[in-house]
């Protein structure tokens, strides 16, 4: 018997949608190793979270301190080892985020524990389902050390739903907070109030066919009107027309909304790797041969640049009418 000690990140009084992703994996872990989900919130204001985080898992340790204000692995992870050891936990997982992918390494070196990245399940308490060959494949991963490490996509687990009863809460101290020299120097990302690309219910991508930063304006009216996300390919942010951190893909950010809107973009397998997942995905592209036609709900052969005009207008006209 052990228990699952999942790492949550957190945004003000809440855990993030990733974090709900990672307890549901930690509960289907928790049933085949015996043992109980235990949330970890770590970080400045981390106690903010603890009662919302308990809605979805029965146990809550929060380490809250001033010395956690930012993230830094060299400060995390020994936190998170501790911890794992205190409760006994038999596995440790984190969402496979920036975050998760940076952290959970750390972890397992200091475990001595093996470790299962980007999992898109589990089939036995020490078998792990991956995707391999930018997701058209999937290979078996078995660890065979005491303690497991791992990363669940988000996109491969739907959300955990609350619990019955709210779980207790318990704060754990930070300790000696050793960076090790590292030092955490300023966090460079655009401030926007459209959802996070990550935890966007829908998201509005462009791809190489959009020719300019500047046409991407006609994509984010069409993001706002929906209240989504604005993603892009490599191939438009390698090209410097949109910021990088809008990136889909093997190399990007994986996502799988509910609804993806694909506008000029191919489909190369780089970029489906990071939002085939997506519930219901629109492709807009002049090019009836283009592979992202062969993973959309629905496909539209057109010009962007007379499609999507219409497209807002007819949105404008429904949202008039309600």
């Amino acid at each position: 018997m052990g228990n699952v000690l999942a790492f949550c990140e957190f945004s003000g009084s809440a855990p993030k949608s990733s974090a709900l992703a990672n307890i549901a994996f930690a509960r289907k872990a928790a049933e085949l190793h015996g043992g109980e989900v235990i949330a970890l919130l770590v970080g400045k204001g981390a106690a903010a979270a603890a009662a919302d985080t308990a809605k979805y898992a029965p146990k809550v340790i929060t380490v809250d301190d001033a010395a956690l204000g930012e993230y830094l692995a060299e400060t995390f992870a020994p936190i998170v080892a501790k911890l794992a050891t205190d409760n006994n936990a038999s596995v440790v997982s984190a969402t496979a985020t920036s975050v998760g992918k940076d952290l959970m390494p750390r972890v397992s070196a200091l475990l001595d524990a093996g470790m299962a990245s980007d999992v898109s399940g589990i089939s036995a308490k020490n078998q792990f389902v991956r995707p391999i060959l930018a997701g058209n494949a999937y290979s078996k991963v078995e660890i065979n050390s005491p303690v497991i490490v791992v990363t669940p996509r988000q996109s491969e687990f739907t959300p955990a739903e609350p619990l019955g009863a709210a779980g207790a809460v318990s704060n754990a101290p930070a300790g000696s907070v050793d960076a090790k020299g590292a030092t955490f120097e300023r966090l460079e990302s655009q401030k926007s109030d459209r959802p996070d690309l990550g935890d966007a219910k829908v998201v509005v991508s462009g791809g190489r066919g959009m020719k300019s930063g500047e046409n991407f304006k006609v994509l984010e009216e069409l993001a706002d009107l929906l209240g989504a996300a604005m993603g892009a390919s490599r191939a438009a942010t390698d090209a410097g027309m949109v910021p990088a951190d809008w990136q889909v893909g093997q190399t990007g950010k994986i996502v799988a909304p509910n609804l993806y809107f694909a506008v000029a973009i191919s489909g190369a397998i780089q970029h489906l790797a990071g939002m085939k997942g997506s519930k219901t995905i629109v492709a807009i592209n002049k090019d009836k041969e283009a592979p992202i036609f062969q993973v959309a709900d629905y496909g539209l052969v057109a010009e962007w640049e007379k499609a999507i005009p219409e497209l807002i207008a007819e949105i404008k006209k429904v949202k008039a009418s309600r």
